[in-house]
């Protein structure tokens, strides 16, 4: 069951091919006959069978040509008969290539592949390309050469290319697929397979859609976790449009969410076709993030100032040689060659001096990776240079990139360095672009890594209280909260709102005011206006009883005139703020139509949209998370000592953007807030104004459904006791889990690794401890029975330490009703009920996702685990396709 479900399709072992007969006409516009010749020249190792529609003969006869893909290229009349074929004689996968399919026909062909249990590729798509295996499904090209790069695009156009590209650069792929729009197996499943796939070592995707954005995320991140993946996404400026009635709405687009999306994946985005052609050569090289420093070794001094210049603009820095490593590298250079910045070689710099300089860099500590810019110079030699550059990248241990500056005269060394398979640019723009996107790479697995609770550590706010509130509000079949009713759901969450109360006659707006002590700001409170502003409905800074009178009386007079249908509660009163050093701040939460809610931040004020300064991040957020967001926008730098203002309280703003992500995970109703002017000062921050939409959560909704990104599932934390004394605690693995579990499987027998993996490793290597400690929690579980043992420490405290000693796991299938379940536990604590505990609470789990059936493999050795699946009431049988095993399977 370690083989992948897509395995048939992308892996098979032997094909049928529907593509008509070799002397008729094309069909599907050249289509059939270009596959067959392709297949019949191409080198597959497997059986390749070629059926024709109209041939005569039974099912049995058929039967022998049982294979696991069934590649089809033929007119669309002949698609449906022929995949219905392909199901008769079993095939496990299907690949449809063709184009100008009607939807209802792809409709059609995805009903027959679901009945017979067929993973489809297409219809409406180029097929695909697996290099290694001598398959070329498609037609896209010619067969890629083999390489570690894999493509995914959803343009065949784009696809064709990208492959033209990389035949002229020594860009080598294990795989390419070209994804149509009427696809079964689509981009998330595609993904899935890469990320296991071990031929391929990174991952480019062009996008122009999604329909599914919690499995595509889910997926992404399974990728970007063990390799880079690096997208580019079309469609930008038709982003789907959100709703306009809140500065959010205005201000806030659904590109900016994927972006936000995306890097919480781990994956990196880039914005041009040309970006994507530089991603891809460095990735192609197998080079590795390790950080944003990148040193600049040339021979001139122009290019590399230019290449200085837009490392600054990228946000990436210049590294710099330490002292002792330029003292050191200096008596190997030409005396001309500066070392204080750039590394500037001079014109004299031979291949020997451009070898001193890129050694001396691999050693530094302060240099992530190394740009060589080569001008070609009179009486140089550019293929000399670069044959002892390419010959370097092997041990270097860093990322390398080139340039060499020309065309005629450097072509050869072109050559050299991509036979060598260095990537090489021809600006220093383009490389720097390179290095930026494996830069960001390394900085988004930071963010991957964070799976935040969907409560924070801060007082338990009033959940019921919020929800009655919201839920008076639709009774009334309103959507907008009033500011009070708004301020009350902040309140509930514990979030810092100025005091206001609302005042049903000038009378009553005197009394208040006076209580509250002047100044005051009086606001027009209607559930029908959205900016109070635009209809003067706010007046700040009122002075004294008569002043609140008059313009008590002239704000309902001027509201009543510009908005004659509006409902008006009253005016609301409060006192000014008063915070001197006061900066004024937003945050918004807004409603994606694919991504759900994000939460933005930035400058606030009455000129918001003017300033047009925000940052955005998807739920759920902790304390890193927060800092990350604060940090991505220039009023962040106002948030310090600023003309002559006390650094203004951080903190409180951290604990204001982790309630409302409290507010957003636990109330599925909430559509859009602002809060606007957020105040924060040295002695905390203060909510002036805030407003919030509301609508029903749908029907379906179903824990934390509407949000794109699943937080920590703390809810399945439980503790138990140990039979002989002492307890442990059963909960979700984390991230951080990774060296307790490694020293787990360190600590078992060798029979129990056997019985787990079926395989004799003594360890997990590095992308398997990845891939079993940072999981998406909506497709798969990972409980861990975690032990806690207090020793002595030197200072007479006590040390607690945490080890684990059991692991129950399950995994959703493709058809996301059944699972598939591991168990293993330590050989210490075998016959104390712990397997079954850890059996019966993932069971729980998979219940509680929705799940009706999980099945296992056991080892036919694994007597007890067989006698505890029995026990658990498992019904056990044979496996057809190894002996070795038993299948265990037990109804949800």
């Amino acid at each position: 069951m370690e083989i992948h479900y897509l395995s048939p399709l992308f892996s098979p072992k032997s094909m049928v091919v529907f593509a008509g007969k070799a002397d008729q006409p094309d069909s599907q516009s050249g289509y059939g006959r270009s596959i067959r010749a392709q297949l019949e020249q191409g080198g597959f190792a497997g059986p390749v069978t070629f059926l024709d529609v109209g041939m005569s003969g039974t099912l049995a006869d058929l039967a022998q040509s049982r294979a696991d893909l069934a590649i089809i290229a033929l007119p669309n009349e002949e698609l449906a008969f022929a995949l219905e074929v392909a199901g008769r004689i079993q095939c496990r996968a299907a690949l449809v290539i063709s184009a100008g399919v009607p939807a209802a026909l792809a409709k059609e062909l995805h009903a027959i592949a679901r009945k017979h249990d067929i993973h489809l590729l297409g219809p409406n798509c180029l097929g695909y390309q697996r290099p290694r295996l001598n398959i070329n499904a498609s037609v896209a090209g010619h067969l890629a050469q083999p390489g570690s790069l894999a493509l995914i695009s959803q343009s065949g156009a784009l696809t064709a290319a990208i492959l033209d590209w990389g035949s002229k650069n020594a860009v080598g792929f294990s795989t390419v697929v070209s994804l149509g729009p009427n696809t079964a197996v689509d981009l998330a499943q595609t993904l899935d397979f890469l990320a296991t796939d071990p031929a391929t070592q990174s991952i480019v995707i062009y996008m122009e859609g999604l329909t599914d954005a919690r499995r595509f995320l889910s997926a992404l991140r399974g990728a970007a976790n063990t390799k880079p993946v690096v997208v580019l996404k079309a469609g930008n400026a038709a982003a789907a449009s959100l709703a306009a009635l809140t500065h959010s709405g205005s201000i806030v687009a659904s590109d900016e969410v994927f972006d936000a999306a995306l890097r919480r994946t781990g994956a990196v985005r880039v914005k041009s076709f040309v970006q994507l052609f530089s991603a891809a050569k460095c990735l192609a090289s197998r080079y590795r993030p390790v950080g944003p420093r990148l040193a600049i070794v040339t021979n001139g001094g122009g290019p590399g100032v230019l290449a200085a210049d837009w490392i600054g603009e990228l946000g990436l820095q210049l590294a710099r040689l330490s002292s002792a490593g330029a003292q050191a590298l200096a008596p190997l250079l030409p005396p001309q060659a500066t070392l204080s910045n750039l590394l500037d070689l001079s014109e004299e710099a031979g291949p020997e001096h451009f070898c001193s300089a890129i050694q001396a860099c691999a050693r530094d500590a302060q240099v992530d990776g190394i740009l060589v810019i080569y001008s070609p110079k009179l009486g140089g030699d550019p293929a000399a240079v670069a044959e002892a550059v390419s010959a370097l990248n092997a041990g270097l241990g860093k990322p390398l990139l080139t340039c060499w500056m020309g065309d005629e005269k450097v072509a050869a060394a072109r050559q050299i360095i991509n036979g060598a398979g260095l990537a090489t640019f021809r600006t220093p723009e383009a490389a720097v672009d390179g290095f930026s996107n494996i830069a960001s790479f390394y900085q988004n697995q930071q963010l991957l890594h964070q799976t935040p609770p969907p409560l924070s550590q801060l007082a338990e706010p009033d959940l019921e209280g919020a929800r009655l509130l919201i839920e008076s509000v639709l009774a009334e079949r309103r959507k907008v909260l009033t500011e009070m009713e708004s301020k009350a759901l902040l309140a509930a969450f514990h979030i810092p709102i100025t005091q206001t109360i609302l005042a049903r006659s000038a009378s009553e707006a005197i009394l208040i005011a006076s209580q509250l002590g002047y100044p005051v700001a009086l606001k027009i409170d209607s559930p029908d206006i959205s900016h109070k502003s635009d209809v003067q409905g706010v007046v700040l800074n009122v002075l004294n009883a008569a002043a609140v009178r008059d313009v008590y009386a002239d704000m309902m007079v001027t509201v009543r005139r510009l908005e004659p249908d509006a409902r008006i509660n009253g005016v609301t009163i409060q006192k000014m703020a008063g915070k001197r050093n006061g900066r004024e701040l937003y945050i918004g939460v807004v409603t994606d139509h694919l991504f759900g809610p994000a939460i933005s931040f930035g400058a606030g004020g009455t000129m918001i949209e003017l300033i047009n300064d925000r940052a955005i991040e998807l739920p759920p957020l902790n304390l890193f998370l927060a800092q990350r967001l604060i940090g991505r926008v220039r009023a962040a730098d106002m948030l310090g000592e600023w003309r002559g203002a006390p650094p203004a309280k951080r903190e409180a703003i951290e604990h204001m953007l982790l309630r409302v992500s409290e507010m957003v995970c636990q109330l599925p109703q909430l559509r859009e807030m602002d809060i606007n002017p957020l105040i924060v000062d040295e002695h905390g921050a203060l909510v002036v104004d805030a407003r919030i939409v509301v609508d029903a959560a749908p029907p379906s909704a179903h824990g934390y459904d509407h949000l794109a990104i699943l937080p920590y599932p703390s809810n399945y934390t439980q503790d138990w006791p140990m039979r002989g004394g002492g307890q442990y605690t059963l909960r979700p693995v984390q991230p951080d889990d990774a060296a307790m579990l490694q020293d787990f499987v360190r600590g078992l027998s060798e029979k129990s690794r056997y019985y787990r993996f079926a395989s004799s490793l003594r360890e997990l290597s590095v992308p398997m401890l990845a891939r079993y400690t940072l999981i998406d929690y909506d497709r798969e579980m990972a409980l861990v029975a975690v032990q806690t043992i207090r020793t002595p420490g030197p200072d007479g405290d006590f040390v607690e330490t945490d080890s684990i000693i059991g692991v129950s796991r399950y995994i959703a299938n493709p058809d996301r009703s059944s699972c598939e379940f591991s168990l293993v536990v330590d050989d210490r604590f075998s016959g104390q009920g712990l397997g079954t505990r850890l059996m019966l609470a993932i069971m729980d789990v998979a219940r509680d996702k929705g799940l009706s059936q999980i099945d296992g493999l056991v080892l036919v050795k694994n007597s007890g685990m067989l006698k505890l699946m029995a026990s658990l009431g498992f019904h056990i049988e044979s496996y057809e396709e190894d002996p070795d095993f038993r299948m265990c399977s037990k109804a949800l």
